[in-house]
């Protein structure tokens, strides 16, 4: 019997498109780019993405539909100013937009009209990074094979940036224009400069750094919730319980590092051993107390007097 013998496929990423199915035999294509939406297999043929995200995959795109969120609160909490009354309002409507675009993101992602996305599984670092491995058989000339393999959370992430920016386009200058009444005229826009501003870093940030930030965003948080918070305690000055408790504000601001912190040990353990895994939460609140307890003791006022008796 005569074998169709076909030259071999190279390069990580290059595959076969399936082009008929007739009943248990299927035609291939020539080697190339596999089509959205599909990777190779084992034996480089491109197949459909037909998974689902798994939790870590959820929490990743959770870590990314915060970032902008996060910028948000942060610059309209610096440009408001102690007399404004906007920000609560303004906070409130950076997170409208944020949930907007994510709700919208997900139901224009495959398949359309639906809060499920189909993906492929994450296999290893390269899997974000094809364009790298486009092999050249003869040295000279170059097979393209760069398509999604994490279909599609490299893409999915760009999407819901752009409805973020055109939201916030959309309902910000209008809001801010009619309650920022605490703000000079020139102060009144600065947050959404600023979101104009750190919009195309995190575009490029996850062009280029996608693949890291997927296995690195647990400890991303944890590090800068710790410093973060740490940072804001000691400017504010907090030393005892009943500063916290008296400043609703600040009692917002420890909760919501304390979400974070709990956001990245679970990012972590990824929760796979419930029994091991949610003890672990009992820690989020051991920084804060630490430095609460231990605040008087290094002041640097008392270290100073007390170094001075010394001498």
């Amino acid at each position: 019997a005569a074998v169709d013998i076909q030259p071999a496929c190279l390069g990580l990423y290059c595959g076969r498109t399936v082009l008929s199915v007739n009943g248990s035999v299927e035609t291939y294509g020539d080697c190339g780019v596999c089509p959205r939406g599909q990777r190779t297999d084992d034996n480089k043929i491109c197949r459909e993405c037909m998974g689902s995200p798994d939790r870590y995959d959820w929490l990743y795109l959770g870590f990314m539909a915060m970032l902008p969120l996060v910028l948000h609160w942060f610059f309209i909490e610096w440009y408001s100013g102690k007399k404004s009354s906007s920000a609560v309002l303004q906070h409130l409507t950076a997170l409208l937009e944020c949930s907007v675009a994510a709700v919208v993101t997900l139901l224009v992602s495959d398949p359309v009209g639906s809060l499920h996305i189909r993906s492929c599984r994450v296999k290893k670092l390269s899997d974000w990074y094809t364009m790298l491995y486009n092999p050249s058989p003869d040295y000279i000339t170059t097979v393209h094979c760069t398509h999604e393999a994490v279909y599609p959370l490299y893409t999915i992430v760009f999407i819901y940036y752009a409805f973020c920016l055109v939201l916030m386009m959309l309902l910000r200058p209008l809001l801010v224009k009619k309650i920022a009444c605490g703000l000079g005229r020139s102060d009144r826009f600065k947050s959404i400069y600023a979101a104009l501003y750190f919009f195309p870093i995190l575009t490029v940030l996850q062009a280029v750094g996608g693949g890291l930030l997927y296995y690195a965003f647990p400890y991303i948080i944890l590090v800068l919730s710790l410093v973060t918070l740490a940072v804001y305690m000691s400017a504010s000055e907090v030393e005892f319980f009943k500063d916290l408790l008296v400043k609703k504000k600040r009692l917002v601001v420890l909760f919501s590092h304390w979400l974070l912190h709990a956001y990245g040990i679970i990012s972590i353990s990824k929760l796979d051993k419930l029994e091991q895994d949610l003890p672990l939460l009992a820690l989020v609140p051991a920084p804060a107390l630490f430095y609460l307890m231990t605040a008087k003791y290094t002041e640097p006022s008392r270290i100073l007097s007390e170094g001075g008796n010394g001498h």
